[in-house]
């Protein structure tokens, strides 16, 4: 098996953490109006497909989520129709035609509640690591502030302190 052609196999109403990766580590997704789109589009076809978004974060070169299926074996048609509509509309705009966008997807299934809040906590902490922010409120694109609006500094800090990140790496997390 080729490492950008992993196995994709979902199981029902189970927890997943995934990353997608933008064709060639380039910055694609370079400006807020790509990203709101992406995140949109994002958030339509989960829904639309009874998947609930848990974490999520955009940044100029790719981009993680962190989600339970309903049914699982669709999560390959929800990619395909969110890349395929996103990637038509973002050439448009940078007068691309045909410019591959997203590269592949990586996925892990979430096993346990330390796991899902360490992942959780990492997708918050990802605009820090990669330098796009010093803080995490301070980034746009991830579902930090929506935490922090309705349950508080306070929950958000505890997460952290009992799902603690250092020394988490995602293989091949190097963007």
């Amino acid at each position: 098996m080729k490492k950008h052609q992993p196995v994709h196999l979902y199981v029902d109403n189970s927890w997943y953490f995934l990353t997608v990766k933008i064709y060639g580590s380039q910055h694609i997704l370079d400006e807020d109006v790509k990203k709101q789109l992406l995140l949109e589009k994002l958030k339509y076809e989960f829904k639309s497909f009874g998947y609930e978004l848990k974490a999520w974060v955009i940044l100029d070169n790719h981009y993680h989520l962190e989600f339970k299926t309903d049914r699982g074996n669709i999560l390959s048609k929800i990619l395909n129709r969110v890349h395929g509509n996103i990637s038509y509309t973002i050439n448009k705009m940078d007068n691309q035609e045909k410019r591959k966008v997203f590269q592949n997807y990586w996925d892990s299934c979430i096993r346990s509640e330390r796991d899902l809040w360490t992942r959780f906590n990492y997708i918050h902490h990802n605009p820090v690591k990669h330098g796009y922010s010093q803080r995490m409120e301070e980034y746009d694109f991830s579902s930090y502030n929506r935490y922090l609006k309705e349950y508080g500094k306070e929950w958000l800090d505890d997460c952290f302190q009992k799902y603690p990140i250092i020394d988490f790496t995602l293989e091949g997390d190097n963007d």
